[in-house]
């Protein structure tokens, strides 16, 4: 009994779904009466009739083949808009880590410089090396010149 019913289920989901892709056309014949069929008319009656049930009509401002903004993306849009949403926040990530590093740069190299500055402004001597590597005391004239290029030096560094 259950092969036949199997069987009898099979067959009833067949028919009903070739009939589900037939096209049904309407239009009107000679004498004016609406006729409904599973084929098209023949004659003059066929430039007139319509097609119901095939494909659904473009949306005005739709072009064919073309989703209107407002549609759902597919998960393979989805998945490339992550991924270029990743993309931007590493780019962003490391140019604000570059301006970070190069801010730490900037205060330490002003910092420096007003050490060496402060230094130089003490009055102590201070000795340099010379081309030899050997050290070498500045006289008062090379220690104002030394200090007028760290002051100039802290100006530029620490804006």
């Amino acid at each position: 009994m259950k092969p036949t019913a199997a069987l009898v289920l099979g067959i009833i989901s067949a028919l009903a779904l070739s009939t589900a892709h037939a096209e049904i056309y309407q239009w009107k014949d000679a004498s004016g009466r609406t006729v409904v069929s599973d084929t098209p008319p023949s004659g003059s009656a066929a430039k007139e009739a319509n097609v119901i049930g095939k494909q659904q009509p473009v949306v005005k401002g739709e072009v064919a083949g073309e989703k209107p903004a407002d549609a759902p993306k597919s998960v393979a849009e989805k998945d490339l808009d992550f991924k270029k949403r990743q993309q931007e926040a590493r780019d962003k990530a490391d140019k604000e880590a570059k301006e970070q590093k190069a801010e730490a740069d900037r205060k330490e190299n002003c910092e420096r410089a007003r050490r060496n500055l402060a230094a130089i402004e003490s009055g102590y001597g201070v000795s340099a090396f010379d081309e030899k590597g050997e050290r070498k005391m500045l006289d008062e004239a090379q220690r104002k010149q030394e200090m007028e290029r760290y002051r100039e030096f802290v100006a530029q560094s620490c804006k």
